[in-house]
């Protein structure tokens, strides 16, 4: 008789930390961690271009649905605007506010404009691999992903002369996770979105950290105007955000608040001025730590290691 499959509902895990979470101990006492993540993906997204068979449907925003066996020049220009322009003027507001960012990196959109990439490793940012290519990986084989991981990996090794510490694909498969562990080298990954807090997951290569992200506190809201539609929505839904965890780490459970951009969306110069009141009313208050995902992953394997499995 074959061994039966687990079932999936009781493989995942809906309890987390529960009602007691552990006190993150963020650095100088921090009541809140803010961690921006910058989405880089022009040149990497669906494209007749790139070899697929498809244009790119998503987050384009302006409205144009994938297109079968074509290519869509205003489509792909939207991804241009990202990677010529919106890009360096988020780099700048950054540097303004002395913030340092993950910069969440499509290997082959950085192949594609390598001084950019440099530029984000010499002012001081993490650049996390985002993939190879910026596409559903659940579609794809569990050949083709490996490839992608190791040509990732490569790739940006090439272009900034350090491997990536840091993974996030953003439209993860289920061999997602297994195959980035069993290549190994990488400190956490961002594929979840399921917590305020790092955890540790028991997986067959060892134990294994995850940083959640979030599509909620995301500018990708502004694409055709479904959530946002302009600036400041986007100050006011964040701040809201802010206020609250920040309520919470000042009563004793401190927690991380992860801030999801993309180039081509927020670095508009219509909606950029919603970033930068936002970053000017987090800085009036004591007790932020600004990070990079490397730094909450170092500042958790260092207090909270891993536990034995």
């Amino acid at each position: 008789m074959p061994e039966p499959k687990p079932d999936p509902m009781v493989t995942r895990d809906l309890v987390g930390y529960g009602e007691f979470l552990p006190h993150p101990a963020w650095p100088h006492g921090a009541h809140i961690a803010v961690n921006f993540n910058l989405n880089i993906e022009g040149g990497g997204e669906s494209s007749l271009a790139n070899g697929d068979t498809v244009s790119e449907g998503m987050l384009n925003d302006i409205g144009v649905g994938a297109q079968s066996g074509r290519r869509v020049p205003l489509v792909e220009s939207v991804f241009e605007y990202g990677s010529r322009r919106g890009a360096w003027r988020l780099l700048d507001i950054f540097a303004e506010f002395s913030i340092p960012v993950s910069i969440l990196g499509v290997v082959r959109a950085l192949e594609q404009n390598p001084e950019l990439a440099k530029a984000c490793v010499s002012r001081g940012h993490e650049i996390v691999s985002h993939g190879y290519r910026w596409i559903d990986y659940g579609a794809v084989s569990e050949e083709v992903e490996a490839e992608h991981v190791r040509l990732a990996i490569e790739g940006l090794t090439k272009l900034v002369g350090e491997r990536p510490l840091g993974w996030m694909t953003g439209r993860p498969g289920p061999n997602t996770r297994r195959l980035i562990c069993e290549e190994g080298g990488f400190l956490y990954d961002r594929d979840a979105l399921c917590d305020e807090l790092p955890y540790w997951l028991r997986m067959d290569t060892g134990p294994h950290l995850v940083i959640p992200y979030s599509y909620e506190t995301n500018d990708n809201r502004f694409n055709e105007n479904s959530g946002f539609s302009t600036g400041e929505d986007f100050f006011t839904y964040m701040r809201d955000a802010f206020d609250v965890l920040y309520r919470e780490g000042v009563k004793g459970s401190p927690k991380l608040l992860s801030i999801g951009l993309h180039d081509r969306l927020i670095g508009r110069p219509g909606r950029a001025g919603g970033l930068i009141k936002l970053l000017e009313y987090m800085r009036r208050f004591e007790g932020v730590w600004f990070c990079r995902g490397i730094d909450i992953a170092r500042h958790w394997r260092l207090h909270f290691p891993a536990p034995a499995l």
